[in-house]
């Protein structure tokens, strides 16, 4: 169905208007904040879970073949450590690649409100399992079970097509991103912080029952997504009438990557394209950008905190204020051109930044290029749709998100660990140029009707 087919039906969203995007925005900020508060523990989970574990079971074959990848790689100092992180995420995010357009199927044909109560849970559960991970090998299932509904953002952004204009769809679609972005500022801080107590001192009776020094994170991860579970039991009202639904016969493949070829949209397929070459890069980024900075320029830590710290900001500030303004003046294949832009200028800087002003620079204007391109993407790919497939094309755009994520961070770790002198200006020049390519695919995409 294509994009202006569905002006004129577009206006009935708007005078139901059943949900706020207040609403929408706490049920992502809490989700994401659960979500992200395992990212700065990495390092110490495999430390913990190799004294734990030591080389036997699970972990121990697990780490037996990343050590040999690296003795392979010429690598055996960081490479490793950089691998099994990856290794981790990478099943975690294979999982949303392949549940993302399931999920956001299922919520066009039965509603956004049950699907998100049902993954809600399931990721309540997941981190539930993480609390009393005792051993790699329930740690390893906490994070499979997350990765399986894991894939529910896409029906939130769904809920936002439901109830916008298609005038006001890519404005809204950058409050999406600020919720992202405070999340993902909000959850490692957490996670940071939390992971200073241990609750196996304060509650030793409970550590026969897998508790560890990580569960304080989890147990603050399983909390927030019980909160998110009530709010959203009670505030989320249902977006899809029922005569708003997919025809329940109607047949749709569950396989992804069917799914992104049966596409018989050339604007959905060319955006989704863009969007993935784009996260790709930005995704390299994210991979390597606090090895950059410690060993570029000796940070530690917490300067590397105030690094992403600035990343965050620079995120929110951008996708929820910079980004709103400028899509009132210009169509939204613009605003992604300036985005992949900028992007492009500050990957280059991170890349060969001789200071940490030139650092701080790059990132800034990655920031700025990531916080246009978020909403702009997200935005046409929910114009260009029609509207009984909202649910089911941005599943399948947050699955391709999830794909990058699953590749990524080990293409890149090789990358950058495998050419000690150059590593840096290797992966960020081919970073770029994956940008530049983005910007390059951009210009052939049409201006959706409104």
């Amino acid at each position: 169905m294509s994009s202006s087919s569905d002006a004129h039906s577009s206006a009935a969203p708007k005078a139901r208007r059943p949900l706020s995007l207040g609403v929408i925005f706490l049920t992502l900020y809490i989700d994401l904040i659960g979500f992200s508060i395992i990212f700065p523990l990495g390092p110490d989970l495999l430390r913990h879970y190799l004294e734990v574990d030591g080389n036997s079971g699970t972990l121990g074959w697990l780490l037996q073949h990343i050590n040999a990848l690296s003795r392979s790689l010429g690598n055996e100092s960081h490479l490793p450590e950089v691998l099994f992180g990856g290794i981790v995420s990478s099943l975690f995010s294979i999982l949303q690649f392949f549940f993302a357009p399931i999920w956001g199927g299922l919520s066009d044909r039965r509603g956004r409100r049950g699907i998100l109560l049902f993954t809600v849970a399931g990721t309540a559960l997941s981190y539930l399992l993480w609390v009393f991970s005792g051993s790699f090998w329930l740690f390893l299932a906490a994070r499979l079970l997350a990765g399986v509904f894991g894939g529910n953002l896409s029906v939130a952004t769904a809920a936002v097509a439901d109830v916008t204009t298609r005038e006001e769809r890519s404005k809204a679609m950058g409050l999406v991103g600020a919720a992202f972005g405070l999340g993902l500022v909000t959850g490692p801080l957490i996670g940071a912080f939390s992971a200073r107590i241990n609750l196996v001192d304060i509650i030793p009776s409970l550590a026969p029952l897998g508790l560890n020094p990580f569960s304080a994170p989890a147990l603050i991860a399983f909390i927030l997504g019980l909160v998110n579970l009530v709010w959203i039991a009670a505030r989320f009202k249902e977006t899809r009438p029922p005569e708003a639904r997919a025809i329940p016969g109607e047949r749709r493949p569950l396989n992804p990557l069917r799914a992104i070829l049966s596409l018989d949209n050339p604007a959905v397929r060319g955006i989704n394209l863009v969007a993935f070459t784009y996260s790709i890069a930005f995704v390299a980024m994210e991979a390597s950008l606090v090895f950059l900075s410690a060993e570029r320029f000796g940070y530690t830590a917490k300067e590397n905190g105030l690094l992403m710290g600035f990343l965050g900001i620079c995120s929110i500030i951008t996708q929820g204020m910079i980004v709103r303004k400028l899509l009132k003046r210009l169509p939204e294949t613009r605003v992604l051109s300036l985005g992949l832009v900028f992007s492009t200028l500050g990957l280059v800087a991170i890349g060969f930044a001789p200071v940490t002003a030139v650092l701080y620079l790059g990132v800034a204007l990655l920031a700025l290029g990531g916080g246009l391109v978020n909403p702009s993407t997200t935005g046409l790919i929910s114009l260009y749709a029609g509207a009984s497939e909202q649910g089911r094309v941005l599943g399948i755009f947050r699955s391709l998100g999830s794909l990058s994520r699953a590749i990524t961070p080990i293409a890149a770790g090789i990358l950058y660990w495998t050419n000690r002198e150059h590593g840096a200006h290797i992966l960020y020049s081919l970073a770029a140029l994956l940008a530049l390519s983005a910007w390059l695919l951009s210009r052939r995409l049409p201006q959706p009707a409104k």
